[in-house]
């Protein structure tokens, strides 16, 4: 293997995938399972090294963003607590299952998220987003209340309800990391 040209942390964890993130200021992140060797972790990063330097250029060619302000934070929660529940009943219905009770963060990792118990969690930030991602987080979430994973059939479920699913996937990919740049620190 090639000397990396950057450093990285390793942050182990109860998780059963790999994962490589490059945050504000450069820094590079990789979350791994609890028992995966440092040697496995390591070719994981030296097979990843081109995509993590374009990544690290790309932030600093980035010109720098405005935090959202206090009260812009607490105007995308008001207005996520107004739209996402009716959405939330509609496609719960359409899906079959009962959901539990719905929260509304702030976060810089996830868009939504799911528990055990059929709770839902949605990222306020989902109000900057077309209405189109907005109902496929939705329908992301509900759907993990009959697969609590990204199986095939997980997967044949959100394309029932929404058959151009990876078109909302893409802008996410491509649009979300901007919106999340801009939460303050």
């Amino acid at each position: 293997m090639q000397p990396l040209s950057f450093s990285y942390s390793v942050v182990r964890s109860n998780r059963k995938s790999l994962s490589i993130r490059v945050l504000d200021g450069g820094l590079v992140e990789v979350r791994c399972p609890l028992f995966l060797p440092s040697i496995e972790v390591e070719r994981m990063v030296s097979g990843k090294a081109d995509w993590i330097q374009k990544k690290l250029l790309d932030l600093q060619n980035k010109p720098a963003v405005t935090p959202f302000t206090p009260q812009e934070i607490d105007a995308l929660v008001c207005r996520a607590r107004t739209l996402l529940p009716p959405r939330v009943e509609f496609f719960a219905h359409r899906l079959g299952v009962p959901c539990g009770r719905i929260t509304i963060r702030c976060q810089r990792t996830r868009w939504g998220s799911c528990s055990g118990k059929g709770h839902l969690n949605f990222n306020c930030l989902l109000m900057l987003t077309p209405p189109e991602v907005i109902d496929y987080v939705i329908v992301h979430e509900l759907c993990h209340l009959k697969q609590m994973n990204h199986s095939p059939a997980f997967w044949a479920e959100v394309k029932r309800l929404l058959p151009g699913y990876k078109l909302q996937q893409k802008w996410l990919k491509e649009n979300g990391e901007s919106l999340i740049r801009r939460l303050p620190k």
